[in-house]
């Protein structure tokens, strides 16, 4: 977690210098369209289990946006992603080890209210749909517990999440780094039990995009 934070201070620094470096071109009341590709750095909140501890995960967030102008300094920034998220944990079966990671690909459609202070800056936040395309689910280590595998594999996912997502874009020209927050706002098991260990991802991500 220290890392991402860093990792996301000093893109926000960066960004910041080059902005006081360079003029930047105000599009603030043109409609644009652009790509832009990144990482997500996910793992899940509001775990259940008493040996089950989750950690990050790194994956793929790529995808298109379209910047809407309501006036100068408000918008709307509706984006498509691919975006892959999901956690590792580690735990104990009869007193071995295991490991279990789980990649969670979603198509993300995010719709953000934009403020726009600035011609560099862009403030965002807004609701996300996000719907489960693929799971792959890896475990190793202990000798596989039956009961433990079932909990796991049959878990009742929800493919319809409700989302939450604010961030900011650094308008550079052209090129637009972006860092974003989100979290689920809905229990990721679809029938909301927690017989296994309940989630909801919650995610980093930073990407770079071109606007046309």
């Amino acid at each position: 977690m220290k890392k991402i934070i860093l990792l996301i201070t000093a893109t926000v620094f960066i960004a910041y210098n080059i902005n006081a470096q360079e003029t930047v071109v105000d599009l603030r009341e043109q409609m644009q369209f652009g790509l832009k590709i990144g990482m997500n750095y996910s793992n899940v909140y509001d775990t259940q289990g008493d040996q089950f501890s989750a950690d990050p995960k790194l994956g793929l967030a790529t995808g298109a946006f379209l910047a809407i102008p309501i006036g100068k300094y408000l918008g709307i920034q509706p984006e498509i992603l691919f975006s892959q998220k999901g956690f590792r944990a580690t735990g104990n079966i009869l007193s071995l080890p295991y490991e279990f990671k789980r990649t969670t690909s979603f198509i993300d459609v995010p719709l953000l209210i934009a403020l726009k202070p600035s011609a560099g800056l862009t403030i965002l936040a807004g609701p996300q749909y996000s719907y489960l395309i693929k799971q792959n689910d890896a475990y190793t280590g202990a000798p596989i517990n039956f009961d433990q595998e079932q909990e796991f594999k049959n878990e009742n996912i929800r493919k319809n999440i409700l989302c939450f997502l604010g961030g900011l874009d650094f308008n550079l020209s052209n090129i637009v780094i972006g860092v974003r927050a989100g979290w689920d706002i809905q229990n990721n098991n679809g029938d909301g039990t927690s017989t296994t260990p309940r989630y909801k991802n919650v995610w980093y991500q930073g990407t770079v995009g071109f606007r046309f």
